[in-house]
């Protein structure tokens, strides 16, 4: 896929597609167009310190809500959860919630601040279960709220297919016998795909879709480092989506070079898989932009050798020009360190018709950056079946005070749900919000 670069700096652009055998000049900044005709502007690595700026989570006051655009309210769905981080939506309308979080194995303390962490709560412990929420009456309000299946490994991805109920742990998917409407899984399971277990702050998280046709699973793995600084050897499976039979046979990599591509959705029409993912970090304030893109199959992103299309990532000690030269560029930028970890379409019919077929991402927020990015929901509309040219924030109040790095909570999961809201799972905050037309 070809970059059209702005005709003002072609000169800059070609002397830095020249300078492989040449130490490169940092000084210059390239200004691209994605394949959908966003401009972004990138500097040049290095061009501000790598910054270790972590939140610090003070909780919601009581009555506080997250703040909406006009014409929206925000309510609490689901409280008093352990780190809801994923949500899912069973054919017949129950809510089912990922509960766990990054858990401390091995990981070094900086001061009271984890490296890694960056800002979560009760990080010791996980609970590893998965609660179901059940709004039989549909006025927002779950009257059922119980344990769907516990003693899990860090689930993250479910997934429900025909008689079956998968769960991606982090170091495996399982397969379960599911009936509709059941509110607990009692039959036992049985591991159908090993996957390589852990990652780099949060890249533990294994993600779960459907295909179009229904008849394969997508399952996204995170890499397990910042940029393969362990050996590719470590990163076998790793910063990929792989594409496997339901049985969990016949596994391919749909999609390489995928540094963590958490959030997966398929765009409504035309059944195009999307993902967001997690950029590298260490390269400054605005590097790297994380990113929403269709995935081709067979396609290469870049990771680790380069980034956000053909700009070489200066710091791996093995070069692969073949590789940097097959990147593709993705298709919508969503701004540096913001964690973008959750996606959904939206294809219900209560919200205004400028959100029909958009995509909702849910931004985890930044520890890399000098100044707070992301802690917030956004939106990118679409036309013509692709990104628009101008993300816009949806749900934001999630930062109490940027000057101190205190936050109320952090969203992450974000799911269109039956009746035409929107849930927002945040998981430093313990809870599931509710957006909805006034």
């Amino acid at each position: 896929m070809k970059i059209k670069l702005i005709p003002t700096l072609l000169l800059a652009v070609a002397l830095s597609a020249c300078s492989q055998n040449k130490k490169a000049d940092l000084s210059k900044q390239d200004t691209l167009q994605t394949p959908d005709s966003q401009t972004v502007a990138l500097p040049a690595p290095f061009q501000t310190k790598s910054a270790r700026n972590y939140c610090k989570v003070i909780g919601w006051p009581k009555g506080k809500t997250p703040i909406a655009p006009t014409g929206f309210s925000v309510s609490l769905f689901a409280d008093s959860l352990a780190n809801p981080r994923n949500i899912y939506l069973a054919p017949n309308g129950d809510i089912l919630v990922s509960e766990a979080n990054t858990e401390l194995k091995g990981i070094k303390k900086l001061g009271a601040k984890i490296i890694g962490a960056a800002g979560s709560q009760n990080l010791n412990k996980s609970a590893n279960r998965i609660t179901l929420l059940r709004d039989a009456n549909g006025d927002g309000i779950p009257e059922t709220k119980t344990v769907f299946l516990d003693k899990l490994n860090q689930p993250y991805g479910m997934l429900i297919m025909g008689n079956s109920f998968y769960v991606a742990n982090t170091d495996g998917l399982w397969q379960y016998p599911y009936k509709a409407g059941q509110t607990k899984i009692t039959d036992p399971g049985k591991m159908i795909l090993s996957l390589p277990a852990g990652g780099y702050n949060n890249h533990w998280t294994r993600n779960l879709l459907a295909n179009a046709a229904g008849d394969k699973i997508f399952v996204s793995v995170g890499s397990g480092t910042n940029i393969a600084e362990h050996g590719m050897e470590n990163e076998r499976r790793r910063a990929n989506i792989l594409l496997i039979n339901p049985d969990g046979s016949g596994e391919t990599i749909y999609g390489a070079g995928l540094r963590n591509p958490v959030g997966m959705a398929l765009q409504p029409g035309t059944g195009t898989l999307y993902t967001v993912v997690n950029e590298r970090d260490e390269l400054g304030d605005e590097l790297v932009p994380d990113y929403l893109s269709s995935v081709k199959q067979g396609g290469f992103y870049g990771w680790p050798w380069a980034y956000f299309g053909q700009h070489e990532d200066p710091r791996p000690e093995v070069k692969r020009p073949d590789m940097v030269k097959k990147t593709l560029t993705p298709d919508f930028a969503l701004g540096a360190h913001t964690a973008s970890l959750g996606l959904t379409f939206y294809n219900g019919d209560k919200f205004p018709a400028k959100y029909k077929g958009g995509a909702f991402i849910g931004q985890h927020g930044s520890w890399n950056r000098a100044k707070l990015s992301g802690y917030k929901v956004t939106f990118v509309p679409f036309a013509n079946n692709k990104p628009g040219a101008k993300m816009e924030d949806f749900l934001t109040g999630f930062i109490a005070d940027s000057v101190k790095q205190e936050v109320y909570g952090r969203p992450v999961a974000v799911m269109a749900a039956r009746d035409g809201s929107l849930l927002v799972a945040d998981d430093s905050g313990n809870k599931i919000w509710r957006v909805a037309v006034k």
